[in-house]
């Protein structure tokens, strides 16, 4: 078995699919590498990956924007074709069993915690369990004026 762990941003937002009566979820995911060359000039490598996330729970979709970081993994699947002008291509695929949310580029609703749809969430053995408390904004405090207890009575 070989098993491809990638983390990357999201090339665009998901979308949610029906083959055959089953969903899977679709979207890519980029990751740059910096690196130098020979001549010590730094160079970027982009490498992008097409997921596909078989699975009947589907609620992780809505956080799968385009920028949100995401850690996955999966099956890979090397897929080649033939582009319009005559070139040969090649794409990388993954067929995702765990998926996890990082964050967002923006730093928006996204960052930070993060949601766990594998083994922690979601996953394609069905299999649910819990979501990262992270996920969920906690109650406001109250303010001091609202405190009728008194504040000699400590518990301890």
């Amino acid at each position: 078995m070989i098993k491809l762990q990638v983390i990357g941003n999201l090339g665009k937002d998901a979308i949610v699919n029906n083959v055959n009566g089953k969903n899977v979820i679709n979207f890519n995911v980029a990751h740059t590498e910096r690196y130098r060359d020979a001549q010590g000039n730094q160079k970027d490598r982009t490498t992008w990956v097409e997921c596909a996330y078989w699975t009947e729970r589907t609620g992780i979709a809505p956080y799968l924007k385009k920028g949100t970081q995401v850690y996955l993994e999966g099956t890979p699947d090397v897929r080649t074709y033939t582009t319009q002008d005559g070139r040969n291509g090649a794409s990388l695929t993954v067929r995702i069993s765990n998926i996890q949310l990082l964050g967002s580029r923006s730093g928006g609703e996204n960052s930070g915690g993060g949601y766990n749809a594998g083994s922690g969430g979601y996953s394609n053995n069905n299999n649910y369990n819990s979501v990262n408390s992270n996920t969920y904004a906690a109650a406001p405090s109250p303010a001091a004026s609202d405190i009728t207890e008194p504040l000699d009575d400590l518990p301890f």
